[in-house]
């Protein structure tokens, strides 16, 4: 009686994952998906504000040159917290290689607080913030790939 047991949790797993790990993994993506609108919200309030605060009537609007310096840096740095979670469940379930979650996430850190503290800008760290949102974003990608062909039916061999 014991094997009823076991195959009924191997039936609700998919490759080694708990409905509640994959569950998780949903989420993160859905959280990944978020920050990468907010990256493209950050893309667009630069190209926009940068356009108008161009204009030679808008030149000394003190607004329009806030928004275009300070709400990129602003939505993108809001997607931190968002990808350090998304690092937290791909590490977590093994989704990519530790190191390669280690090494986005610490070269994106130094190169943030570096620049921070000695060159007093953001930019270079906050694009490398970018560039790891959509790191996870292929390997949420890759995961459910996987599982969406390994749950495809195989077919049977043809007889001749």
């Amino acid at each position: 009686m014991t094997t009823a047991p076991n195959q009924s949790l191997q039936n609700a797993s998919q490759h080694g994952f708990a409905p509640l790990a994959i569950a998780r993994i949903k989420g993160a993506q859905q959280a990944n998906t978020i920050a990468i609108y907010l990256i493209y919200a950050a893309i667009i309030a630069f190209m926009v504000f940068g356009t108008i605060a161009s204009i030679k009537m808008f030149h000394d609007n003190t607004l329009l040159y806030r928004l275009f310096f300070n709400l990129p840096y602003a939505l993108i740095g809001l997607t931190i917290p968002i990808t350090l979670y998304d690092a937290f469940i791909i590490y977590r379930y093994r989704l990519n290689q530790a190191s390669m979650v280690r090494m986005t996430i610490g070269v994106s850190t130094i190169v943030l607080i570096g620049g921070l503290l000695f060159a007093d800008t953001a930019w270079l760290g906050l694009s490398c913030w970018l560039g790891v949102a959509f790191l996870f974003k292929v390997s949420f990608k890759r995961f459910f790939d996987f599982l969406a062909v390994s749950n495809e039916p195989e077919s049977a061999p043809h007889e001749e």
